[in-house]
């Protein structure tokens, strides 16, 4: 159980407090509610490039990372399709200095067209090395497309392709920062050895003036309903074939999202789940294989890879797959078998949320999602799924009009 405290300031900006005295240090996490989905399709790329903007100088302070080094802080981020997060760890008795920081690079970047231009650099750097150059990197570039045609989810975090940050203007980027970074688009949580009373007085005194912003209104089209197999079939210098199946699923708030997870880890959580020990231990069809959900806020996808042992056929592949799948259809589940998931889940829950960032973290994420509770009491919506639960979730997840399907295969040499 995470105890927090909540209070929102004037301009709109969101604070959550966990105070825990059995730390020395304190973690602030900063989250804004703008992802790869807030992006122009014309112009994609953008929060993950803003994630690295955010390290290049606000308007005061030129170096994020020299004052936070100086007192024994580290700092981060990572950008999703709905959210970017930036997180700051550091000696308690400090923790004014994650407000100054965190609040001027709120308030405007420093923006100039050599740190703009260092850093599409650097992103185009990173997409070639992760999602061009690397052994199926480019799977989600290619999966993503397949299986969304109008939501933007059809692109990664990373952009579709180079030339939309390589023509980035430096009034793209300052269009883009003042229309989502804005506190009245952000939660902040903060979990450490503090008190409630120095947390709204650095908080005022940080953050209150800050002006509120006009945010760019979400409109997202949403996605039409699948009604026919899809496959893509591609070719790349790659040691083993692969198969990446998607299968559209409902958002995160929809109560069906707790069974979908779970039906995941009886498929694939450890080398105890079905997959494994049917398809790779005793039929040997497979070198390895996953089942995992994308965990997005809007309805994401349900992922089965594998990468397939040599002389094995894609056609026998992907039937063995579907032999596991209609066997959860027809009912083939046992309680001890979904009791065992959940306990993994509430162990890996718990454990989780031991040190104060994932507390922080836990608390901003599900504070933007719309349900800060969440954070205490998606435990108990995992314990209530039940058998006839996941029976009917899998019946119309895993409906072969549902599936789209690519098809990665190694050169023959």
């Amino acid at each position: 159980m995470i105890q927090f405290e909540q209070f929102e300031l004037k301009n709109g900006l969101k604070f959550f407090v966990n105070i825990d005295k059995t730390t020395p240090f304190v973690a602030v996490n900063t989250l804004y509610n703008v992802g790869s989905k807030d992006e122009s399709s014309e112009k994609t790329g953008f929060a993950h490039l803003f994630e690295h903007l955010m390290f290049g100088g606000s308007k005061h302070i030129p170096s994020f990372d020299t004052p936070l080094q100086k007192v024994g802080g580290e700092n981060n981020a990572f950008t999703t399709t709905d959210i970017t997060n930036y997180y700051i760890t550091l000696p308690a008795n400090n923790l004014e200095t994650a407000f100054w920081l965190e609040s001027d690079r709120m308030l405007e970047l420093a923006f100039s067209q050599k740190s703009l231009d260092v850093q599409k650099n650097v992103v185009i750097e990173e997409f070639k090395q992760r999602y061009l150059n690397k052994p199926y990197g480019d799977t989600w570039l290619l999966l993503r497309p397949l299986a969304y045609k109008n939501h933007p989810y059809q692109w990664a975090t990373i952009g579709k392709e180079t030339s939309h940050i390589a023509d980035a203007t430096l009034s793209d980027v300052k269009k883009f920062f003042f229309s989502h970074y804005a506190p009245n688009n952000a939660v902040i949580a903060i979990s450490g050895n503090v008190s409630m009373r120095k947390v709204k007085s650095l908080a005022k005194k940080w953050f209150e003036n800050i002006p509120r912003r006009d945010i760019a209104k979400r409109n997202l089209p949403e996605e039409p309903l699948q009604t026919e197999k899809r496959t893509l079939t591609v070719e790349r210098n790659v040691p083993a074939s692969c198969i990446f199946k998607a299968f559209h699923m409902c958002d995160q708030l929809n109560m069906d999202f707790y069974a979908t997870d779970l039906i995941s880890d009886i498929l694939s959580n450890g080398k105890s789940a079905r997959l494994y020990q049917n398809l790779v231990q005793k039929q040997k069809l497979f070198s390895e294989i996953n089942a995992f959900i994308t965990g997005e806020i809007d309805p994401g996808l349900f992922i089965i890879t594998g990468n397939l042992n040599p002389g094995v056929s894609m056609e026998d592949a992907e039937k063995s797959i579907y032999t596991e799948i209609n066997k959860i259809k027809e009912g083939f589940v046992f309680d001890y078998e979904l009791q065992k998931v959940k306990n993994k889940y509430e162990s890996s829950a718990v454990l989780g949320e031991i040190d104060v960032l994932s507390k922080a973290r836990a608390l901003a994420y599900y504070a933007n999602l719309g349900d800060v509770n969440l954070v205490n009491t998606r435990i108990s919506k995992y314990n209530d799924v039940s058998l006839v639960d996941v029976k009917r979730v899998t019946d119309k997840l895993f409906d072969e009009t549902n599936d789209s399907t690519l098809y990665y295969l190694a050169k023959k040499q």
